[in-house]
C-alpha cells in the first residue's frame, strides 16, 4: 500500500468521524467545492446526484430529525487504490420519531488533492425510506 492510498484512507476515516458529530461546517471542509454526492435508489429528496449546496441542505434536514443531530458512520472495512477509497460502513441514529436508523452502506470516494471530489453511496433504500419517510 502506497503513501497516497494510506493518506486517502485516513482522510475518509477522519471524514466519517467528523460526519458522525453532526457538525456540518466541519465535515464539509473535507469536500471539494465542486464535489458531487450520489445516492442510490429513488428516495425523494435523498437519491440522485447532488452538488455541495444540495448536500449541505440534505444534511441539515437529517440533523433536525435525529436525537443527537447526527447519523453515526462506522467504517467496517476500507480498501484503497490510487485516488479511490471503497468503504463498507454501518450507520446508527435514533430519530425524534422513535425509529432507529441502522443501515449498511458501500461508499466509493474519489479523492483529489486531499479533498473528497466524488462520492457514490449504496445502501438499503427500503430501510431508509421506512425510517425517515414511513
Amino acid at each position: 500500500m502506497g503513501k497516497i492510498e494510506e493518506a486517502n484512507k485516513q482522510l475518509i476515516r477522519d471524514f466519517m468521524e467528523t460526519f458522525s458529530t453532526g457538525n456540518i461546517d466541519a465535515f464539509m471542509e473535507y469536500m471539494s467545492d465542486s464535489a458531487t454526492w450520489w445516492v442510490a435508489g429513488t428516495i425523494e429528496g435523498i437519491s440522485g446526484e447532488k452538488g455541495m449546496q444540495a448536500f449541505r441542505e440534505m444534511n441539515s434536514g437529517i440533523a433536525d430529525t435525529t436525537k443527537t443531530g447526527a447519523i453515526r458512520l462506522t467504517p467496517l472495512a476500507i480498501t484503497a487504490e490510487g485516488n479511490r477509497v471503497a468503504v463498507e460502513t454501518e450507520s446508527y441514529a435514533e430519530l425524534n420519531n422513535g425509529r432507529v436508523y441502522n443501515n449498511i452502506y458501500h461508499f466509493l470516494f474519489v479523492v483529489e488533492e486531499g479533498k473528497i471530489q466524488k462520492v457514490k453511496e449504496y445502501l438499503d433504500t427500503e430501510h431508509t425510506r421506512e425510517v425517515f419517510l414511513g
